[in-house]
C-alpha cells in the first residue's frame, strides 16, 4: 500500500474512531473496529472506491454493529452488568462537539441509554444526530430504506428525550459543585452531601472490579454515605493503591468529575451529572481495565494543582 493510501485513511481515523465509540460505548472495542477496518482497507482495490470516506463509513458502522450482535457481547452487556468506557475532554475519539446534539450523543448517560436499543437504531441514531448523515446516506451504509431510516431515528429520539438525555453543562457551575461535592464527602456530614442530591438522585460504581455485579443506589442518604464511605482513609485502601492519591477537577464525556490521581496515573472517578445546581447521577469507575484510556491520556497532560488528597 502507497504512502498516499495510508495516509488517506490516517485522515479519517479520528472520526471512524469516534463513530465506533459512540457505537459500541468501548474505546478498546473502537480501537480494535477500527484496525479491522483499516485491514479491509488494505485488502480493497482502493482505487475503484469512488469515496472513500463513505466506504468506511460504512465499514466501520457494521463492524461495530456485528459486535453488538455477537453472543460475546450480548453476554457482557447484559442489563445492569454494563457501563461505558469514559473519556477525558480533548481526547479525538470524542469526535464532533460543534452541536448540542453530538456533545449529548458521547454523554455517559446517552451511551447508557443507547445501550438498550437495537442495534440498527442505535446506528441511525449516531449517524444523524453525531455525524448530520442524511437519511439517503444512512439508508445506503446500513442497506435499510430511507423510510425505515427515518423511523428507526424518530424511535431513538423519542427513547432519550423520554429518558432525559443530558442537559448542556455550565463550565463554572460544574467546577463549584465539584469542589463542593469534594469538601462535603471530606467533610464527614451526611447532610451536606445529601443537599447536593437531587431528591431521586441515582448512583451506580464498577466497585473497581471486585464485585461481580454493578453497585447501584436510588436513596440520598445511601449515595451519600457510600461517596463518604469512599472518602474515609484505612491503610488497606492506601496499600491497594499504593499510597495517597490526589484528587483533581476535570471533565469527563462532556460531565464534571471528581478525578482520583497517585503517581501520573488514575485510580478511580467519581462523574456527576448534573440537573440544574444539583447532582442527578453518580458513576464511579475505578476497575483498571474500564479506565486504560483516561490513563493514557492523563498521563500525555500536565495537570494543576489538586483540590486536596483523598486520604
Amino acid at each position: 500500500m502507497d504512502t498516499a493510501t495510508v495516509e488517506r485513511f490516517e485522515a479519517n481515523r479520528d472520526r471512524l474512531a469516534s463513530l465506533a465509540y459512540r457505537l459500541l460505548g468501548s474505546a478498546a472495542d473502537a480501537e480494535d473496529v477500527v484496525q479491522d477496518a483499516f485491514l479491509r482497507w488494505q485488502a480493497a482495490d482502493v482505487g475503484r472506491i469512488e469515496v472513500p470516506e463513505a466506504w468506511l463509513t460504512k465499514i466501520v458502522t457494521n463492524l461495530s454493529l456485528d459486535r453488538l450482535r455477537s453472543a460475546q457481547a450480548r453476554r457482557e452487556r447484559a442489563v445492569g452488568d454494563w457501563l461505558p468506557e469514559p473519556l477525558l475532554e480533548g481526547d479525538p475519539m470524542l469526535g464532533p462537539a460543534d452541536t448540542a446534539e453530538q456533545r449529548e450523543s458521547v454523554s455517559l448517560a446517552v451511551l447508557t441509554l443507547l445501550e438498550r436499543l437495537p442495534p440498527v437504531e442505535r446506528a441511525v441514531y449516531v449517524l444523524r444526530e453525531a455525524f448530520s448523515h442524511s437519511h439517503a446516506e444512512i439508508a445506503e451504509i446500513l442497506d435499510i430504506t430511507e423510510s425505515a431510516s427515518q423511523q428507526h431515528a424518530l424511535r431513538a429520539r423519542r427513547h432519550v428525550t423520554r429518558q432525559g438525555g443530558t442537559a448542556e453543562v455550565d463550565r463554572a457551575l460544574a467546577q463549584r459543585v465539584v469542589e463542593a461535592f469534594v469538601e462535603a464527602a471530606a467533610s464527614g456530614r451526611t447532610e451536606r452531601l445529601v443537599a447536593l442530591l437531587t431528591d431521586d438522585a441515582t448512583a451506580v460504581s464498577d466497585g473497581a472490579g471486585l464485585a461481580e455485579k454493578l453497585v447501584r443506589l436510588s436513596v440520598p442518604e445511601r449515595i451519600a454515605a457510600a461517596v463518604q464511605a469512599a472518602f474515609r482513609p484505612t491503610p488497606t485502601k492506601r496499600r491497594l493503591v499504593g499510597g495517597t492519591p490526589a484528587i483533581h477537577t476535570g471533565m469527563v464525556n462532556g460531565s464534571p468529575a471528581m478525578i482520583a490521581a497517585l503517581d501520573g496515573r488514575v485510580v478511580g472517578m467519581l462523574i456527576l451529572e448534573l440537573r440544574g445546581d444539583k447532582i442527578a447521577a453518580v458513576r464511579g469507575m475505578a476497575f483498571p481495565a474500564r479506565i486504560g484510556r483516561v490513563n493514557e491520556e492523563w498521563g500525555r497532560r500536565e495537570h494543576g494543582e489538586p483540590l486536596r488528597e483523598l486520604w
